[in-house]
């Protein structure tokens, strides 16, 4: 019999936020970016019970608390969190999911015999998680993904809760509708006037009643689920194709000067997450947002395949002179393409590059101390500032899981 494990971390920017600011601790918490034009990023859970919750518009969770206390987004804290999560996944199974930053699906059928049953992986996974990074997690423990990823929402926050397979009707009957997969708001509603107000309702329905109100294909998988059937793998991510980098800015940047060190700064952090996946690429592309909303892209292929910040940067700073135009910007990014094959070797093994014990050197000081505990004399004021942006990173390491 199968077991997953939905984990998943609890207000994840708002708990590191007061994790790393003892000051904010207990504090009711808004992540966001700019009052105007920016959404709530996350809200801690003081700050719930005033209706604020993620992706609310900042101007209307501001007034709706005002004493909250609104904090920038650090997208590069939260990454390098999710990365030590995830680390402390993979101590007990290969089968991981990611659905974000902060959840995901974990297969433990094989791990039971090794670590113990299924709910007590899940423990010892939010204890480690509690002790080595201070942060809460929740957990859900079922025989599929679909219980346990409600089990993991109803145990938050800091909890978990263990739906076995006898219990899995009972649990799912009082429910509404709208916690099945697939069940949007017209569905909920069309499911409401055929009298199905919760899961128990579908349950007790046999296929041809659903099939004849929502067809052949929704029936099926109304009933499954409404049975707490299904029948998903736990599929770890396919093989990332790129790395990238990139930020939205607070305010619109305009001129080369005031662009470059966002760029520098970019290309090293995927020059960084390239090596720790022992990774390289040719082609280096570098995405702009105008102010306009304008998207657009530009790539460069490289002649040798590199993990290296500077080529990277250099690679991407002459497509940004050819391309701004001089036009203001609220975004910029930096990807590396990867290579798919292995690189023909040649007669006599080549010397590694200058930068390789550099980079060595320069990634051992990040990993002991933090990626900021060592930059680019340029950049230096930029990656503080890069902390205040919203940031997005693409996942390069989770296809190892």
């Amino acid at each position: 019999m199968r077991a997953i494990l939905h984990v998943d971390m609890d207000a994840f920017y708002a708990s590191v936020e007061q994790r790393d600011n003892p000051s904010l601790r207990g504090k009711p918490v808004i992540v966001g970016g700019h009052a105007q034009r920016g959404v709530v990023v996350a809200a801690s859970y003081e700050v719930r019970p005033f209706g604020v919750r993620s992706a609310m518009p900042m101007a209307r969770a501001v007034k709706q608390a005002p004493h909250a206390i609104v904090v920038k987004p650090r997208f590069s804290a939260y990454a390098e969190a999710s990365e030590q999560v995830f680390a402390i996944f993979e101590r007990y199974t290969p089968l991981i999911e990611p659905l974000s930053l902060d959840e995901a699906f974990l297969d433990v059928t094989a791990s039971v015999g090794l670590f113990g049953a299924a709910a007590d992986i899940a423990k010892r996974i939010r204890k480690e998680i509690a002790h080595e990074l201070n942060l809460p997690a929740s957990a859900g423990i079922a025989t599929a993904k679909f219980v346990a990823k409600i089990a993991s929402d109803l145990a938050k926050p800091n909890g978990q809760r263990e739906v076995r397979p006898e219990e899995t009707v009972a649990f799912l009957a009082g429910l509404p509708v709208s916690r099945l997969w697939g069940v949007g708001p017209k569905t909920e509603e069309a499911m409401k006037r055929a009298g199905l107000v919760t899961i128990g309702d579908v349950a007790t329905r046999d296929v041809d009643w659903l099939e004849e109100r929502f067809g052949a294909a929704s029936a099926k998988h109304l009933w499954e689920l409404s049975h707490g059937i299904d029948a998903r793998d736990v599929v770890p991510d396919r093989a990332a194709k790129s790395v990238g980098a990139e930020d939205t800015f607070d305010e619109d940047l305009t001129g080369p000067e005031a662009l470059k060190p966002h760029v520098h700064a970019q290309a090293l952090r995927v020059a960084r997450r390239l090596r720790r996946a022992s990774l390289k690429g040719r082609v280096v592309q570098l995405k702009l947002k105008f102010a306009d909303f304008t998207l657009i892209t530009r790539r460069v292929t490289l002649r040798e395949a590199t993990d290296d910040g500077q080529v990277i940067y250099r690679a991407a700073l002459e497509l940004l002179e050819r391309a701004h135009e001089g036009k203001a910007l609220r975004l910029t990014g930096v990807s590396v393409q990867l290579d798919e094959d292995e690189p023909q070797l040649g007669l006599f093994p080549a010397a590694a590059p200058k930068s390789s014990k550099l980079n060595e050197a320069m990634d051992r000081i990040a990993a002991r101390f933090g990626s900021k505990a060592i930059t680019m004399a340029d950049i230096a004021g930029a990656e503080a500032s890069d902390d205040d942006q919203h940031r997005s990173e693409k996942p390069v390491d989770k296809p190892k899981r």
